[in-house]
């Protein structure tokens, strides 16, 4: 895959970004050969060379995760915590998903170097690029878009 040129604009904003970077575990779902839903935590680091979200860890090419991810070519990702009380924030990246030999050590120092690649088609982000988020005065900003 070819790295994206400086001169053109991230698929995320600069808060999705920081938001991203700042965080350490997210949660993949992956469809099986049958059509059922897997979802589970994984480690991932954003790619800033890349625009993409890199996925690995200990075992993982033998995880169902990575097969499922792989046989289906398309996964979910959201990333998720709490700014305090009622302030819930997240990043959702969907996309298209290829199986690399390198950058788990991007992720972190100690993993195996085979990572899948998200590249983002779709992206919807709460509680970050503004901070209107209180759901018990029904006020919930979504901010969702498709991406190339």
């Amino acid at each position: 895959m070819s790295r994206r040129s400086s001169n053109q604009m991230s698929r995320f904003t600069a808060q999705e970004i920081a938001y991203l970077q700042s965080q350490r575990l997210a949660r993949v779902a992956t469809v099986n050969s049958k059509g059922e839903l897997h979802v589970v935590p994984t480690a991932y680091h954003y790619n800033p060379a890349q625009d993409t979200i890199d996925i690995g860890g200990h075992g993982f090419t033998g995880s169902k995760k990575y097969r499922d991810a792989l046989r289906h070519g398309q996964v979910a990702i959201v990333v998720d915590d709490t700014a305090g009380p009622g302030r819930p924030r997240m990043v959702e990246v969907r996309g298209t998903v290829e199986a690399f030999d390198s950058g788990g050590d991007a992720i972190s120092p100690n993993f195996p170097a085979p990572i899948i690649r998200i590249t983002p088609t779709y992206i919807v982000s709460m509680g970050i690029n503004d901070d209107e988020v209180r759901p018990a005065q029904g006020s919930v900003h979504f901010d969702g878009r498709r991406v190339k």
